[in-house]
């Protein structure tokens, strides 16, 4: 039968070894903050676990005393990661609160008033308060999806109190669970320990292996210089919005958008103005946003903006918004400021269009060669009936005159 010293011993190598695969991913991901505490964590397992082993050669309660605290700290040092994970400041006062606590009550019924059951009373508690923390953390929908290494957490949280409780119960009813001698009942609540404490922290390494598969799969929608989506992305909403339009009968306008004379700007002023100008752009357009509305860019001095549940007038109010600032924008120019010109195409979904993207975006890039065609620096709409009558800008004035939520949403 195993005996406590042996699983002891086997608690420090189990948790030496999880403690350099967490420094392997601290090092390797610095952003990843929550990583350093459960390094942290998984190393103060260890000589806490060794301090317990050293009741058994030594006769005395100090290393169990040590060992209680230090096990309760590691506990806190898991719980404050988890904070720290879910963009929490870690919480170290309340830390160092309940580990203090912990060794005081621990203190007391070992030298004042010797009561074995009310030190594993008091240790459980210690311990069981941060595994609240934890719990509490990773199955809260608030913080977002509950994802699988999440739930994992969340499970062994709850039977790692759980052993804690029935530890608790079965002392008090006499069952020999005694720190200083080794015993099978206390045997196998180290045993169950050691193998709920290596599974939560698995449950953690899956937690983050997800959140950085979520990190990279952002990067991979996302365009590089300006922080905006990407045309991958664009072209996955863009499907998303056909589909849902097809389905409701409810249309979508899309704005086509190009940067006029973006070549003469690297030519002239070289690359790093051609990049501010587009980050310029970027955060112009952005103002003139409603939410929802998603902006992308799809090339080097190409934008899209996809206007959900939107029509063509709508559509063409929002150009009309994006042209007045650049406008506004390049006479406020001076000095070494590169002015920004653009050209806007505006189409609208139609029921003939059905489910596909490229034909909504043909549109719309037939509206932007008719304004660049009209001589640039304006915008134009597409109209699917040959014989329908354009939108002046007066006339999309006059209409925002009469939509005064709409207007007040776009700015």
């Amino acid at each position: 039968m195993l005996n406590v010293p042996t699983l002891w011993t086997a608690f420090v190598v189990n948790f030496l070894a999880l403690g350099l695969i967490w420094a392997y991913v601290m090092r390797s991901y610095p952003n990843l903050a929550s990583a350093r505490y459960w390094t942290a964590s998984a190393f103060m397992c260890a000589p806490a676990a060794l301090c317990a082993l050293g009741q058994f050669y030594f006769g005395s309660f100090m290393p169990l005393l040590a060992g209680a605290s230090l096990m309760t700290f590691a506990i806190c040092l898991a719980a404050m990661g988890v904070q720290r994970f879910y963009g929490r400041a870690a919480s170290w006062r309340l830390s160092l609160s309940v580990v203090a606590l912990t060794c005081t009550s621990i203190a007391f019924f070992l030298y004042v008033y010797d009561h074995g059951p009310l030190r594993i009373l008091c240790y459980s508690l210690g311990q069981a308060v941060p595994m609240a923390v934890i719990a509490r953390l990773v199955l809260d929908a608030r913080n977002g999806p509950i994802n699988p290494g999440a739930r994992l957490a969340g499970l062994l949280s709850v039977l790692i109190i759980a052993v804690f409780a029935a530890r608790t119960i079965g002392a008090f009813i006499g069952a020999d669970f005694n720190f200083s001698h080794s015993t099978s009942g206390q045997a196998a609540a180290v045993l169950l320990l050691i193998f709920l404490s290596m599974s939560l922290n698995f449950g953690f390494l899956l937690m983050a292996v997800d959140r950085l598969r979520n990190e990279v799969a952002d990067l991979a929608l996302l365009d590089d210089l300006t922080g905006v989506a990407n045309r991958r992305h664009l072209m996955q909403r863009l499907g998303e919005e056909c589909a849902r339009a097809e389905r409701s009968g409810k249309p979508f306008a899309l704005l086509v958008i190009d940067l006029d004379g973006f070549k003469l700007i690297n030519d002239n002023h070289g690359h790093a103005a051609g990049d501010a100008c587009l980050q310029h752009f970027t955060l112009m357009a952005q103002t003139r946003l409603r939410p929802g509305d998603m902006l992308a860019r799809t090339g080097g001095d190409e934008f899209c903006i996809l206007l959900p549940s939107s029509s063509l007038r709508e559509g063409a109010m929002i150009a009309r918004r994006i042209l007045q600032v650049c406008r506004d924008d390049a006479e406020a120019c001076a000095g070494a400021d590169v002015p920004i010109e653009v050209s806007i195409g505006v189409a609208e979904w139609t029921r003939d269009l059905g489910a596909f993207p490229d034909r909504v975006m043909a549109r719309a890039d037939q509206a932007l060669y008719a304004a660049k065609k009209d001589g640039k620096n304006r915008y134009a709409v597409y109209q699917s009936e040959p014989d329908a009558p354009s939108l002046a800008p007066e006339q999309i004035a006059a209409l925002a005159l009469h939509h005064p939520r709409q207007d007040a949403a776009a700015e």
